[in-house]
């Protein structure tokens, strides 16, 4: 039994109807560098997509933070990198399950890539060991609405110019505007298919890792709706 207070939930049903219970915060093991060497990228895969199914559940592992920051403080061993928008509704670790020490997170409106985050990336994979890359776009991503839509406004100006290619390639003979949410789908998919070339082909370090298996790159949609993560 864990030595510390039980918590109380408060949770609501899809009739309105409020109900509680006691949760005890748990001191998730940190993985350490013999453990985190022991993954492949396809268990990753699968420990993400089942925290996202715990996420959208309702059933998120009850944390003892304070002990994970104790046992991360001589060294982090994270699963993997994830790439999302800077967008407050998609709360990252929270989506995927996931704690202290447990995965690098990069942000930026429209989830693209630049020098920056490439190293910061390589750091993750080739010095840290992490055995995944995930570029998170989502729904109703505001920075793709601001693409599709070209606009033009101060240094927001250059950073929509990251994200207006994979506007342009989609192929589509409707609306090209924001207020068509199918179109800014397909635009918000290619821009996270674009992020993930771009990856490949501005990183050599990070294309052999993956060329030899080390790792994976791959790309996801966050449901705004429903909180769950379409892998695709």
């Amino acid at each position: 039994m864990s030595p510390f207070k039980k918590l109380t939930i408060h949770l609501e049903s899809k009739t309105g109807e409020i109900s509680t219970r006691e949760i005890t915060p748990l001191i998730e093991k940190v993985l350490t560098a013999k453990e985190q060497a022991n993954l492949t990228p396809n268990s990753v895969i699968k420990s993400l997509k089942e925290g996202n199914k715990r996420f959208v559940t309702g059933e998120l592992t009850a944390r003892d933070h304070t002990e994970q920051i104790r046992k991360t403080v001589s060294g982090q061993f994270p699963k993997a990198v994830i790439l999302s928008c800077v967008d407050s509704r998609v709360p990252v670790e929270d989506v995927f399950d996931k704690g202290i020490g447990d995965v690098f997170v990069a942000r930026v409106a429209g989830n693209f890539v630049n020098e920056d985050i490439l190293g910061s990336m390589e750091f993750g994979c080739k010095v840290s060991g992490s055995k995944l890359i995930l570029v998170l776009g989502h729904e109703h991503c505001g920075a793709v609405k601001a693409a599709v839509d070209d606009v033009k406004l101060g240094n927001i100006t250059a950073m929509l110019s990251k994200i207006r290619p994979a506007v342009e390639s989609v192929t589509y003979l409707g609306d090209r505007t924001s207020k068509n949410e199918e179109f800014v789908h397909l635009a918000c998919e290619s821009n996270i298919r674009k992020t993930i070339e771009d990856i490949r082909t501005n990183s050599p370090i990070l294309k052999k890792m993956e060329d030899k298996g080390e790792i994976k790159i791959i790309g996801g949609i966050y449901d705004m709706d429903t909180g769950k993560v379409d892998f695709l």
